[in-house]
C-alpha cells in the first residue's frame, strides 16, 4: 500500500522553507511471517526529532491526567524499594516525569528534542537530550544505576531499530524492575481504518504478538496487557526479566483476540487498504461540494496525523482555509506538504467558519465540551473516523 509521497509529519513550515521540503514516500507493509505493520522508509530521525519539535504533550489536558494516572500506577505497584530510579524514554515536556519529580523519586527523561526538554527542566524533571539506544542505556546504568522501570508513552514505535532498543532496555533494567510502554493497537487502527495514524515517525503499528516476540529474543517477557482509549485505540504492556514476575491471563486473551480479528492475515490489510481509498475519495468529495456552495471549511487541529489526511487526500488551502491550532511554534506556519495556514484559535472564534474537519479526532469529546459557540453558530464538524460523517 501507499499513501503517496509525504512530507514531515511535524514539519510544519514557512513559505521560504516550500522550495526545500522533504518528501519521502509513505508505503506500510505487512510481514506475515511476525505479524509486523510497518512502514518501509522512515526519514533520518535527526530530521524529526530536533531543537524545534513541534509536539508537545501538555497541549491536551486529557494526556496530562492520563500520564499523571499512569504515574500514580507505576508508584503504587512497582516501585516498593528504595531509592526506585525511573527511567523515560521519548519524555517530551516532562508531563509524565513530572509526579515523580514532586514525589522526591530519582528519575531521568531522554529525549532528542532540546526544546520540548527545556521545558521539562522548567519543571524539575531532569532529561537527558539524546537518542535512546544501546550506548545510552549502557551511560545511564554506569552513571546512575539500573532502573526500577522504564517508561514509554507513544515513542516505542518511533525507533526503528527494535531490536537495538530492547538490548538497551535489558542491560537498563533491573532483575525485578519493569518495562512499561504504550502504543497505538494495531487492532484499533485496522478496525477504525485510521490511515491518519500512519507517518514517519510511527515506523511500526504493534500487535501483542509482535511486541512478545521482539522483545523475547532479548530476555524480556510480556506479562500484562492493558487496551486504552487514548489515541483512537491504545495498549499497555508491562514486560520484565523472563520469568520474574507471573503472566496474566490478560495476555493469552488478547492473542486470541488479535488472531480472531485477523491481524496475522494478509487479506486483513487488503480489506483496510480498499476501505483507506474509499473514506479518502468520500471526504475529498464533501469537500469539493461544501467549496461548490461558496461555504468556508476551517481545519481544526495541525497534528501530524492530520499531515497524512491532507496529503493523502490531497486537500489543499483551495479547500480549506486554514488550520487553527493552539500550539504557538505551529502559528504563522504552514502545514507540511499541502502548505495550509495555521492560525491561533483566536482566529476560528474571530470569525467562525461553516464547517470544521476535525483533525484532532482522538480529541473529541475534550473539543466538544471546548466550542460550544461554534456549534451554537451553526457551525459543523466533519469527521473521518471511523467513518466519514458531518453534523
Amino acid at each position: 500500500m501507499s499513501l503517496g509521497r509525504m512530507p514531515l509529519a511535524n514539519g510544519f513550515l514557512t513559505a521560504d522553507q516550500f522550495e526545500d521540503e522533504y518528501f519521502f514516500e509513505l508505503e506500510p507493509a505487512f510481514c506475515a511471517s511476525w505479524g509486523m505493520f510497518q512502514i518501509i522508509e522512515q526519514p533520518p530521525p535527526e530530521s524529526m526529532f530536533h531543537r524545534e519539535y513541534s509536539f508537545f504533550t501538555r497541549t491536551s489536558q486529557h494526556m496530562v491526567r492520563h500520564f499523571s494516572d499512569l504515574g500514580e500506577t507505576v508508584r503504587r505497584e512497582f516501585l516498593q524499594g528504595d531509592d526506585p530510579f525511573v527511567v523515560e524514554i521519548g519524555s517530551n515536556d516532562g508531563a509524565l516525569l513530572e509526579g515523580f519529580a514532586q514525589a522526591g523519586i530519582r528519575h531521568l527523561g531522554v529525549d532528542p528534542s532540546a526544546n520540548v526538554a527545556a521545558i521539562a527542566e522548567r519543571s524539575e524533571v531532569r532529561t537527558l537530550v539524546d537518542f535512546f539506544n544501546q550506548p545510552t542505556a549502557a551511560m545511564i546504568a554506569d552513571e546512575h544505576g539500573q532502573a526500577d522501570a522504564i517508561l514509554a508513552a507513544n515513542v516505542m514505535a518511533h525507533i526503528a531499530d527494535l531490536h537495538e532498543a530492547a538490548e538497551g532496555v535489558a542491560r537498563l533494567l533491573k532483575r525485578q524492575g519493569v518495562l512499561i510502554f504504550e502504543a497505538v493497537s494495531l487492532g484499533d487502527m485496522i478496525q477504525r481504518s485510521a490511515y491518519d495514524l500512519i507517518y514517519d515517525e510511527h515506523v511500526y503499528t504493534f500487535s501483542t504478538r509482535v511486541v512478545a516476540g521482539i522483545f523475547a529474543d532479548h530476555g524480556l517477557e510480556l506479562i500484562d496487557v492493558t487496551p486504552l482509549p487514548t489515541h483512537g485505540g491504545s495498549m499497555r504492556y508491562v514486560l520484565v526479566h523472563k520469568g520474574r514476575r507471573p503472566v496474566s491471563t490478560a495476555v493469552a486473551e488478547q492473542l486470541a483476540a488479535e488472531e480472531a480479528q485477523g491481524l496475522h492475515l494478509p487479506e486483513t490489510y487488503d480489506r483496510f487498504r480498499k476501505k483507506c481509498e474509499t473514506m479518502r475519495d468520500r471526504l475529498l468529495s464533501i469537500l469539493e461540494d461544501i467549496k461548490q456552495q461558496g461555504r468556508r471549511v476551517a481545519g481544526y487541529g495541525a497534528s501530524a496525523k492530520s499531515t497524512t489526511v491532507l496529503n493523502y487526500c490531497g486537500i489543499g488551502p483551495e479547500l480549506i482555509e486554514f488550520i487553527s491550532d493552539t500550539t504557538p511554534i505551529k502559528q504563522g506556519k504552514y502545514s507540511p506538504g499541502m502548505h495550509i495556514p495555521i492560525r491561533p484559535h483566536a482566529d476560528f472564534m474571530a470569525a467562525y467558519p461553516d464547517f470544521a474537519l476535525l483533525f484532532a479526532w482522538n480529541h473529541k469529546q475534550e473539543i466538544m465540551a471546548k466550542e460550544p459557540d461554534f456549534m451554537n453558530s451553526g457551525g459543523r464538524w466533519i469527521t473521518f473516523f471511523p467513518e466519514v460523517e458531518v453534523f
